[in-house]
């Protein structure tokens, strides 16, 4: 079996890797300096390390010993990035220089990347292909498709198996309700199971290519089991994680007030500047390259949300009924 290192692995995505793995046998050591994640995601097992990626050195004996990386740590937030920058900036492209050349130092062969969806931008076309250049807007995704850019660099030139994973919209237990558009998701199911009040920004309208977190999973899953061999088609490229398919933030309300028993309808306020309107992805490439299909579709993916959200809530939803 093999040993994994995972940054990020206190947040929503890294702790659910980080479980996959365990469930195969294979070790894991976690990375993480906890400003988002929690202790409590970490499945019992995972070697953990609180650090910051800031720290080049402590990121660099992270990856001694290790057979690969899953990049996941990043500092979130297209809205905080705007805010506040640099914080930014030297999480998640200082954070990932320090960490493909810890990386490298230590003999590291594959390193899989967390990309995201927003590198794609408010630009015309759907669905998003990977093969459409790049226009992101905020620091956040700017930030994010240099890492892209590091680690296809890092692929050409020091032979580095890196892989970016472009996330869209990934949702499920765990994810902090505060999070950028999936994030609704558990904003309103915690909403809902409490039967208070829900608000939607803009007519609802809009939509995303919301991804359950298995299909995330998986997808890392196969990119890191694809074949070390000459002439693979995976390294040093771009791949979209999503559904391929989208829905409105007024149907994902109606799933979710159904699967609760919630008889409210939600409030509409004002539109968040500079929101699009919808996101759609190609995973053709994905498929076609490590065998990528999407296992859980979102009614099935909501579902499973709930269960989890009222089962963490149940003390408290009995406490509030006696």
């Amino acid at each position: 079996m093999a040993t994994y290192l995972i940054t990020g692995v206190a947040g929503f995505i890294g702790s659910h890797l980080a479980e996959a793995l365990l469930a195969r046998g294979h070790s894991v050591r976690g990375y993480d300096n906890l400003s988002t994640g929690k202790l409590a995601n970490i499945p019992q097992g995972v070697d953990f390390i609180e650090a910051d990626l800031a720290d080049a050195a402590a990121i660099a004996s992270a990856c001694r010993g290790v057979d690969a990386i899953l990049h996941q740590g990043a500092l979130p937030s297209v809205p905080r990035s705007v805010k506040e920058p640099r914080p930014s900036h030297n999480a998640n492209l200082d954070g990932t220089f320090n960490l493909l050349e810890g990386a490298r130092a230590a003999g590291i062969k594959r390193v899989l990347y967390a990309a995201s969806s927003s590198a794609y931008g408010n630009q015309p076309g759907f669905p998003r292909v990977e093969t459409m250049k790049p226009a992101p807007i905020a620091p956040y995704p700017v930030q994010k498709l240099a890492g892209e850019l590091y680690m296809q660099s890092y692929a050409q030139i020091y032979g580095m198996e890196t892989v970016c994973l472009r996330y869209f919209n990934i949702f499920g237990p765990r994810q902090v309700p505060d999070s950028q558009y999936s994030g609704v998701i558990a904003k309103f199911a915690l909403s809902m199971l409490r039967n208070e009040p829900c608000s939607i920004q803009g007519d609802g309208e809009q939509s995303r290519d919301f991804t359950y977190i298995d299909n995330a999973v998986s997808a890392n899953l196969l990119a890191l089991e694809a074949p070390s061999e000459r002439g693979n088609r995976i390294f040093g490229r771009v791949f979209n994680v999503a559904c391929g398919d989208h829905i409105t933030l007024n149907s994902i309300y109606r799933i979710l007030a159904e699967l609760t028993g919630y008889t409210r309808q939600p409030t509409y306020t004002d539109p968040r500047p500079g929101d699009i309107r919808m996101s759609l992805a190609d995973v053709t490439a994905a498929r076609e390259a490590f065998g990528y299909s999407p296992r859980i579709t979102v009614r099935e993916g909501l579902a499973h949300t709930v269960d989890y959200y009222r089962t963490l809530l149940s003390p408290l939803l009995t406490a509030s009924q006696r």
